[in-house]
């Protein structure tokens, strides 16, 4: 993954799934291990280096090819999703009404259920969708 790509943090992501956003793992999702020696590494969906499979009846994402650890496979609930922009921007939905650039970073306006308009500030634009997306799940 390139130096500039921004990207939710892990903890927003363990949040996010703690408050019941779900994951369908596709060819070029993120994803991270939240514990053990591969703490704060991201590794990528593909179709070429690691792919999903079900194994009795458990989710599972494969590592093909790798040998420079011996982990074959990790069960997806083992794993946390680090969703990009457009995926948390879809999972908003119809309550999205904006993206703007502040002087801190982004703001990402929404309209929550009750009818107000709320705003969700980060630096970077994944993390104010990720927050914004965790408030219509309050």
């Amino acid at each position: 993954m390139r130096e500039t790509e921004a990207m939710i943090t892990v903890d927003l992501a363990l949040r996010l799934r703690a408050a019941g956003l779900r994951w369908e793992p596709a060819s070029g999702d993120r994803f991270a291990i939240p514990y053990g020696e591969l703490a704060g590494d991201v590794f990528v969906v593909s179709d070429m280096t690691i792919d999903t499979a079900e194994v009795a009846g458990t989710q599972i994402l494969r590592f093909n090819g790798t040998t420079e650890w011996a982990m074959d496979s990790v069960a997806a609930e083992d794993v946390v999703w680090l969703p990009g922009e457009a995926q948390l921007r879809a999972h908003l939905g119809p309550a999205f009404r904006s993206l703007v650039s502040t002087e801190i970073g982004y703001a990402v306006d929404i309209t929550e259920s009750h009818g107000q308009v709320s705003r969700h500030v980060a630096g970077d634009a994944e993390c104010a969708y990720a927050l914004a997306l965790l408030a219509l799940f309050v």
